[in-house]
């Protein structure tokens, strides 16, 4: 069973702390979490995710393309959902300001709904997946321009 409370103590640690990463192995599991630029990136995430925990990961989009622009990537396997029900509307859309800690979308995992959140400000120029398709780690969900 994998320790929840402690990975997100070791994901605060290099967020917050002065360090490049650290790895981790716990009965035979190894958990690689390193700073990338623009946020942590955790290698080998758990499968499973505990409900309602906002869930942000970001990282610098591809060198080719407008160095202001970040992708906002999916930090796990699941099904991304553009809103919090099917009659609601899209949490944003291309061209809304977002703020860092808004909630951008939802990846569902294992019957989980796990909110991810943006950790940049500025605003929504892509919309990268459709609404009920399936989302691998690592994923470009949608870019935004840093401002």
């Amino acid at each position: 069973m994998v320790d929840f409370d402690l990975l997100k103590k070791l994901i605060e640690m290099v967020k917050n702390e002065d360090i490049s990463g650290i790895t981790i192995e716990d009965k035979g599991t190894k958990y690689e979490i390193k700073r990338e630029r623009g946020g942590v990136v955790m290698s080998n995430p758990p499968s499973l995710q505990t409900s309602n925990t906002p869930v942000s990961h970001i990282q610098q989009s591809t060198p080719d393309v407008d160095e202001d622009l970040l992708a906002i990537t999916s930090p796990m396997v699941g099904t991304f959902y553009s809103a919090p029900s099917p009659d609601s509307p899209a949490f944003v859309k291309v061209g809304d300001n977002v703020n860092s800690g808004k909630v951008v979308c939802i990846v569902e995992a294992m019957k989980l709904f796990n909110e991810i959140e943006s950790e940049v400000s500025g605003t929504i120029v892509k919309i990268l997946v459709e609404n009920g398709k399936p989302v691998e780690y690592g994923q470009k969900l949608m870019l935004v321009k840093k401002g």
